[in-house]
């Protein structure tokens, strides 16, 4: 079975307090989905908030002396969010997994569609490079394309389609927790954070703060 699945690269700090945040994974990537925790939706929207803080810059507002708004600032000051991290693919019978590299993210997840046109490739960042080429009807994805003796994943290029159309529901569905999470834990501050997460992971706004839907990663066996 292959699994894909958006993950956020999270690292969280010891003493963070502002709002309640869950142990992340040993190899400190998040899965988003519709199926997180609120805790988890807290450690998401707490990474994407520091890894988008901004230093005193002209164009941006003066930070705010409350611990909550200061720590939002580059969050809701920002017209370009990042998201770091990216797709996840797991080949659960080989065990072998392509990780997003370094300075890749989620909002950069477009870049999977040139494997089905352009050149046949993509990359997503590095140490590891991974690398999606098309062969044929075929797509190999290659752990780290700087090793000669890398691990491969192969699926046929029509259950990839399926795989990233299941990603990009799994993240909507993840921004329906992160509007609803903003408007129990954040609630001065609901709005405009919900929209700059939908921002950061390139999706359109929820349209309420209800209508909450659970799903687990895409898979095709």
């Amino acid at each position: 079975m292959i699994v894909l699945q958006p993950v956020l690269e999270v690292c969280a700090p010891a003493d963070f307090g502002l709002w309640p945040i869950a142990e992340t994974e040993p190899d400190g990537f998040l899965p988003l989905s519709g199926a997180l925790t609120p805790a988890e939706v807290g450690t998401a929207v707490m990474r994407i908030a520091d890894y988008n803080d901004v230093p005193e810059a002209d164009e941006h507002p003066s930070r705010p002396a409350d611990p909550l708004g200061a720590f939002l600032r580059g969050l809701l000051a920002t017209d370009d969010l990042l998201a770091p991290g990216g797709l996840r693919v797991t080949d659960t019978v080989t065990g072998v997994t392509v990780l997003p590299g370094c300075c890749n993210g989620l909002e950069e997840r477009g870049d999977w569609l040139k494997v089905f046109g352009g050149d046949g490739w993509a990359s997503f960042g590095h140490d590891p490079s991974p690398l999606a080429e098309r062969v044929g009807e075929t797509v190999r994805l290659t752990v780290d394309a700087e090793r000669d003796d890398s691990s491969i994943i192969e699926l046929p290029a029509n259950k990839l389609r399926r795989l990233l159309a299941g990603a990009e529901r799994d993240l909507a569905d993840f921004l329906d927790l992160a509007t609803t999470w903003a408007a129990r834990f954040v609630p001065e501050h609901a709005g405009p954070v919900a929209a700059a997460i939908a921002r950061a992971l390139a999706l359109q706004p929820s349209p309420s703060y209800g209508g909450l839907r659970t799903t687990g990663p895409s898979t095709v066996k």
